[in-house]
Protein backbone atom coordinates (compact mmCIF):
# COMPACT_ATOMS: atom_id res chain seq x y z
CA UNK A 1 0.00 0.00 0.00
CA UNK A 2 1.52 3.41 -0.75
CA UNK A 3 0.17 6.00 1.94
CA UNK A 4 0.06 10.07 1.71
CA UNK A 5 1.15 11.51 5.11
CA UNK A 6 0.31 14.90 5.52
CA UNK A 7 1.33 17.18 8.80
CA UNK A 8 0.48 20.33 9.89
CA UNK A 9 -0.58 20.57 13.22
CA UNK A 10 2.02 23.77 14.53
CA UNK A 11 4.84 24.94 12.05
CA UNK A 12 6.33 22.47 9.94
CA UNK A 13 4.68 22.01 6.57
CA UNK A 14 5.42 18.29 5.73
CA UNK A 15 4.27 15.66 3.70
CA UNK A 16 5.62 11.74 2.96
CA UNK A 17 4.92 9.16 0.53
CA UNK A 18 5.52 5.58 1.91
CA UNK A 19 5.07 1.89 0.62
CA UNK A 20 4.38 -0.91 2.93
CA UNK A 21 5.91 1.06 5.52
CA UNK A 22 8.95 2.20 3.64
CA UNK A 23 9.92 6.12 3.41
CA UNK A 24 9.67 6.73 -0.98
CA UNK A 25 10.12 9.96 -0.38
CA UNK A 26 9.54 13.00 2.42
CA UNK A 27 9.68 17.08 2.77
CA UNK A 28 9.15 19.87 5.02
CA UNK A 29 9.20 23.16 5.01
CA UNK A 30 9.78 24.69 9.08
CA UNK A 31 8.37 28.08 9.06
CA UNK A 32 11.17 30.56 10.40
CA UNK A 33 9.26 33.33 10.37
CA UNK A 34 8.17 32.89 14.61
CA UNK A 35 11.85 33.57 15.15
CA UNK A 36 11.62 37.43 15.65
CA UNK A 37 7.73 36.65 18.02
CA UNK A 38 9.83 34.37 20.10
CA UNK A 39 7.13 31.54 19.56
CA UNK A 40 4.83 30.44 16.99
CA UNK A 41 2.14 32.76 15.44
CA UNK A 42 -0.80 30.76 15.16
CA UNK A 43 -2.30 33.35 11.82
CA UNK A 44 1.00 32.77 10.62
CA UNK A 45 1.80 29.39 10.51
CA UNK A 46 -1.75 28.68 9.09
CA UNK A 47 -0.80 31.35 5.93
CA UNK A 48 2.17 29.88 5.83
CA UNK A 49 0.60 26.04 5.46
CA UNK A 50 -2.11 27.42 2.86
CA UNK A 51 1.11 28.65 0.76
CA UNK A 52 2.90 25.82 1.38
CA UNK A 53 1.22 22.79 1.52
CA UNK A 54 0.91 22.16 -2.43
CA UNK A 55 4.53 22.72 -3.40
CA UNK A 56 5.23 19.89 -0.66
CA UNK A 57 3.10 17.58 -1.62
CA UNK A 58 3.96 18.18 -5.37
CA UNK A 59 7.54 17.60 -4.53
CA UNK A 60 6.78 13.96 -2.66
CA UNK A 61 4.91 12.92 -5.45
CA UNK A 62 7.57 13.65 -7.79
CA UNK A 63 10.71 12.48 -5.48
CA UNK A 64 8.45 8.99 -5.34
CA UNK A 65 7.78 8.99 -8.98
CA UNK A 66 3.87 8.50 -8.57
CA UNK A 67 1.04 10.14 -9.42
CA UNK A 68 -2.11 10.87 -6.71
CA UNK A 69 -4.17 8.13 -8.38
CA UNK A 70 -1.60 5.38 -7.17
CA UNK A 71 -2.41 6.07 -3.46
CA UNK A 72 -4.08 4.00 -1.46
CA UNK A 73 -4.54 6.07 1.57
CA UNK A 74 -4.04 9.57 2.73
CA UNK A 75 -3.13 10.16 6.37
CA UNK A 76 -3.83 13.66 7.89
CA UNK A 77 -2.60 15.09 11.46
CA UNK A 78 -6.04 15.91 13.11
CA UNK A 79 -5.23 16.45 16.76
CA UNK A 80 -3.81 18.20 18.51
CA UNK A 81 -2.38 21.06 17.59
CA UNK A 82 -3.34 24.62 16.09
CA UNK A 83 -7.18 24.75 15.07
CA UNK A 84 -5.85 26.48 11.88
CA UNK A 85 -2.69 24.98 10.77
CA UNK A 86 -4.77 21.82 11.38
CA UNK A 87 -7.39 22.52 9.20
CA UNK A 88 -5.59 23.53 6.38
CA UNK A 89 -3.93 19.70 6.15
CA UNK A 90 -7.65 18.39 6.60
CA UNK A 91 -8.89 20.56 3.89
CA UNK A 92 -6.24 19.51 1.69
CA UNK A 93 -6.71 16.15 2.13
CA UNK A 94 -10.16 16.10 1.47
CA UNK A 95 -9.81 17.45 -1.42
CA UNK A 96 -7.76 15.07 -2.89
CA UNK A 97 -10.27 12.50 -1.20
CA UNK A 98 -12.76 14.31 -3.06
CA UNK A 99 -11.04 14.54 -6.04
CA UNK A 100 -9.67 11.39 -6.31
CA UNK A 101 -11.46 9.14 -4.19
CA UNK A 102 -8.92 7.91 -2.25
CA UNK A 103 -9.78 6.74 1.43
CA UNK A 104 -8.80 9.29 3.82
CA UNK A 105 -7.71 8.83 7.92
CA UNK A 106 -7.04 11.41 10.25
CA UNK A 107 -4.16 10.23 12.71
CA UNK A 108 -3.48 11.60 16.39
CA UNK A 109 -0.25 14.04 16.43
CA UNK A 110 0.94 11.72 18.86
CA UNK A 111 -0.13 8.47 17.41
CA UNK A 112 2.40 9.79 14.91
CA UNK A 113 5.38 10.75 17.24
CA UNK A 114 4.83 6.85 18.31
CA UNK A 115 4.62 5.42 15.15
CA UNK A 116 8.06 6.44 14.36
CA UNK A 117 9.66 4.43 15.83
CA UNK A 118 8.01 1.90 13.99
CA UNK A 119 9.72 3.28 10.99
CA UNK A 120 13.51 2.92 12.26
CA UNK A 121 12.76 -0.09 14.59
CA UNK A 122 10.01 -2.35 13.40
CA UNK A 123 11.06 -5.00 16.18
CA UNK A 124 10.86 -3.27 18.80
CA UNK A 125 9.58 -5.29 21.63
CA UNK A 126 6.15 -4.72 23.19
CA UNK A 127 4.87 -3.65 25.17
CA UNK A 128 7.10 -0.65 25.83
CA UNK A 129 6.78 2.88 27.42
CA UNK A 130 6.95 6.08 25.12
CA UNK A 131 8.26 8.88 26.21
CA UNK A 132 6.82 11.73 23.99
CA UNK A 133 8.96 14.86 24.49
CA UNK A 134 9.20 17.93 22.33
CA UNK A 135 7.72 22.05 22.38
CA UNK A 136 4.14 21.03 22.82
CA UNK A 137 3.95 17.82 24.83
CA UNK A 138 5.95 16.00 27.45
CA UNK A 139 4.15 12.36 28.28
CA UNK A 140 4.92 8.86 29.00
CA UNK A 141 2.36 6.29 27.76
CA UNK A 142 2.55 2.54 28.01
CA UNK A 143 2.39 0.82 24.79
CA UNK A 144 0.31 -2.51 25.02
CA UNK A 145 0.04 -2.43 20.65
CA UNK A 146 -0.41 -0.23 18.16
CA UNK A 147 -3.58 2.04 18.74
CA UNK A 148 -3.58 0.87 22.62
CA UNK A 149 -2.05 3.75 24.84
CA UNK A 150 -2.41 4.32 28.39
CA UNK A 151 -1.21 7.59 30.19
CA UNK A 152 1.27 6.83 32.97
CA UNK A 153 2.47 10.36 33.54
CA UNK A 154 2.09 13.97 31.54
CA UNK A 155 3.45 17.20 32.74
CA UNK A 156 1.27 19.63 34.71
CA UNK A 157 2.16 22.80 32.86
CA UNK A 158 5.08 23.62 30.97
CA UNK A 159 6.46 20.87 27.99
CA UNK A 160 10.55 20.25 27.99
CA UNK A 161 10.74 21.35 24.77
CA UNK A 162 8.79 24.59 25.56
CA UNK A 163 10.92 24.78 28.69
CA UNK A 164 13.84 24.78 26.58
CA UNK A 165 12.55 27.79 24.46
CA UNK A 166 11.36 30.10 27.34
CA UNK A 167 15.36 29.62 28.76
CA UNK A 168 16.88 30.51 25.35
CA UNK A 169 14.66 33.96 25.74
CA UNK A 170 16.06 34.60 29.06
CA UNK A 171 19.33 33.33 27.64
CA UNK A 172 19.81 35.66 24.07
CA UNK A 173 18.70 32.93 21.84
CA UNK A 174 16.50 32.61 18.94
CA UNK A 175 13.56 30.78 18.73
CA UNK A 176 13.07 27.92 18.97
CA UNK A 177 16.23 27.46 21.41
CA UNK A 178 16.75 23.67 22.17
CA UNK A 179 19.25 23.36 19.80
CA UNK A 180 21.29 26.42 20.42
CA UNK A 181 20.96 24.93 24.12
CA UNK A 182 22.46 22.08 23.67
CA UNK A 183 25.20 23.10 21.69
CA UNK A 184 26.05 25.74 24.00
CA UNK A 185 25.95 23.35 26.87
CA UNK A 186 28.66 21.31 25.26
CA UNK A 187 31.09 24.22 25.82
CA UNK A 188 30.77 24.02 29.21
CA UNK A 189 33.80 24.40 31.43
CA UNK A 190 32.33 24.51 34.65
CA UNK A 191 28.80 22.47 34.22
CA UNK A 192 28.75 22.31 38.68
CA UNK A 193 28.75 26.19 38.79
CA UNK A 194 24.87 26.02 39.23
CA UNK A 195 22.14 23.42 40.24
CA UNK A 196 18.55 23.90 39.81
CA UNK A 197 15.82 22.12 40.98
CA UNK A 198 13.97 18.96 39.75
CA UNK A 199 10.26 19.49 40.78
CA UNK A 200 8.50 16.71 41.57
CA UNK A 201 5.03 16.82 41.52
CA UNK A 202 2.99 15.40 44.09
CA UNK A 203 0.48 12.31 43.74
CA UNK A 204 1.02 8.48 42.26
CA UNK A 205 1.74 9.07 38.47
CA UNK A 206 5.31 10.41 37.10
CA UNK A 207 4.36 13.84 36.24
CA UNK A 208 6.61 16.59 34.86
CA UNK A 209 6.75 20.13 36.00
CA UNK A 210 8.83 22.52 34.07
CA UNK A 211 7.44 26.14 34.78
CA UNK A 212 9.48 26.47 37.98
CA UNK A 213 12.62 25.23 36.81
CA UNK A 214 12.11 28.13 33.74
CA UNK A 215 11.69 30.76 37.14
CA UNK A 216 14.32 29.03 38.85
CA UNK A 217 16.52 30.31 36.17
CA UNK A 218 14.87 33.91 35.52
CA UNK A 219 15.54 34.47 39.28
CA UNK A 220 19.32 32.69 39.04
CA UNK A 221 19.79 35.09 35.84
CA UNK A 222 17.91 38.35 37.77
CA UNK A 223 20.77 39.92 39.56
CA UNK A 224 23.76 38.81 37.61
CA UNK A 225 25.67 41.48 35.18
CA UNK A 226 26.01 40.94 31.37
CA UNK A 227 29.40 39.92 31.71
CA UNK A 228 28.90 37.65 34.16
CA UNK A 229 26.32 35.79 31.66
CA UNK A 230 28.50 36.27 28.95
CA UNK A 231 31.26 33.92 30.10
CA UNK A 232 29.23 31.38 31.65
CA UNK A 233 26.32 31.18 29.53
CA UNK A 234 27.53 27.60 28.05
CA UNK A 235 28.03 26.73 32.12
CA UNK A 236 24.09 27.90 33.01
CA UNK A 237 23.05 26.12 29.87
CA UNK A 238 24.64 22.85 30.92
CA UNK A 239 22.94 23.04 34.04
CA UNK A 240 19.32 24.06 32.80
CA UNK A 241 19.78 21.16 30.43
CA UNK A 242 20.94 18.50 33.27
CA UNK A 243 17.69 19.49 34.71
CA UNK A 244 15.70 18.48 32.14
CA UNK A 245 17.27 15.30 31.02
CA UNK A 246 17.05 14.46 35.24
CA UNK A 247 13.23 15.25 35.15
CA UNK A 248 12.74 13.01 32.05
CA UNK A 249 15.18 10.23 33.43
CA UNK A 250 13.72 9.98 36.79
CA UNK A 251 10.12 9.78 36.08
CA UNK A 252 10.62 7.18 33.37
CA UNK A 253 12.91 5.02 35.62
CA UNK A 254 9.15 5.51 37.81
CA UNK A 255 7.22 4.43 34.90
CA UNK A 256 9.06 1.44 34.24
CA UNK A 257 9.22 0.30 37.78
CA UNK A 258 5.66 0.73 38.47
CA UNK A 259 4.67 -1.12 34.97
CA UNK A 260 7.19 -3.27 35.25
CA UNK A 261 7.91 -2.68 31.29
CA UNK A 262 11.61 -1.69 30.60
CA UNK A 263 11.91 -1.33 27.52
CA UNK A 264 11.80 2.34 26.25
CA UNK A 265 11.32 4.83 22.92
CA UNK A 266 11.94 8.03 23.44
CA UNK A 267 9.68 10.32 19.84
CA UNK A 268 9.29 13.78 19.95
CA UNK A 269 11.36 17.07 19.02
CA UNK A 270 13.74 16.52 21.76
CA UNK A 271 14.62 13.41 21.53
CA UNK A 272 17.07 14.88 19.23
CA UNK A 273 18.93 16.32 22.19
CA UNK A 274 22.47 13.91 21.58
CA UNK A 275 22.83 14.50 25.82
CA UNK A 276 19.28 12.79 26.44
CA UNK A 277 20.19 10.18 24.03
CA UNK A 278 23.40 9.53 26.37
CA UNK A 279 22.26 9.68 29.55
CA UNK A 280 18.95 7.87 28.98
CA UNK A 281 21.37 5.12 27.26
CA UNK A 282 23.57 4.93 30.49
CA UNK A 283 20.19 4.47 32.11
CA UNK A 284 18.15 1.76 29.55
CA UNK A 285 21.31 0.41 27.81
CA UNK A 286 19.79 -1.81 25.14
CA UNK A 287 16.11 -1.49 25.83
CA UNK A 288 16.35 2.10 24.48
CA UNK A 289 15.13 3.02 20.96
CA UNK A 290 15.17 6.47 19.20
CA UNK A 291 13.83 7.44 15.76
CA UNK A 292 16.05 8.64 13.47
CA UNK A 293 17.19 12.79 14.32
CA UNK A 294 15.22 13.48 11.42
CA UNK A 295 11.97 11.85 12.44
CA UNK A 296 11.97 12.78 15.50
CA UNK A 297 10.52 16.84 14.60
CA UNK A 298 7.23 16.98 12.89
CA UNK A 299 7.02 15.12 10.08
CA UNK A 300 4.73 13.68 7.27
CA UNK A 301 6.66 10.02 7.44
CA UNK A 302 5.28 9.30 11.13
CA UNK A 303 1.82 10.43 9.95
CA UNK A 304 1.74 8.36 6.74
CA UNK A 305 3.42 5.13 9.08
CA UNK A 306 0.36 5.64 11.71
CA UNK A 307 -1.92 5.60 8.12
CA UNK A 308 -0.49 2.45 7.39
CA UNK A 309 -0.65 0.63 10.70
CA UNK A 310 -4.21 2.00 11.21
CA UNK A 311 -4.72 0.61 7.49
CA UNK A 312 -3.25 -2.86 8.71
CA UNK A 313 -5.56 -2.89 11.59
CA UNK A 314 -8.61 -1.97 9.72
CA UNK A 315 -8.99 1.45 12.47
CA UNK A 316 -9.11 3.91 9.74
CA UNK A 317 -11.49 6.98 11.22
CA UNK A 318 -12.35 9.76 9.00
CA UNK A 319 -10.47 13.13 9.51
CA UNK A 320 -12.14 15.10 13.02
CA UNK A 321 -10.72 18.70 13.83
CA UNK A 322 -9.88 18.30 17.25
CA UNK A 323 -7.33 21.09 18.64
CA UNK A 324 -7.26 19.69 21.85
CA UNK A 325 -7.56 15.83 21.49
CA UNK A 326 -5.54 13.60 23.70
CA UNK A 327 -3.86 10.40 22.63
Amino acid sequence: MIVLGIETSCDETSAAVLEDGKILSSAIYSQAEHSQFGGVVPEIASRAHMEKIDTITSTVFRQADISPRELGLIAVSDSPGLAGALLVGISYALGMHTAYGIPVSGINHLEGHISALFLNHPEIPLPFLALVVSGGHTAIYHVEAFGKYRCLGQTVDDAAGEAFDKAGKLLGFSYPAGRAIEQEAAKATDPDLVRFPVAKVSGPNPDFSFSGLKTALKYYLKDKDEGFIDTNRANICSAFQRAVIDSLRKNLLIAAQKSGVRTVGVVGGVACNGKLREELGKTFSKDLYFPLPSLCCDNGDMIAMAGYLRAQRGSLRFPRLNPAGTL
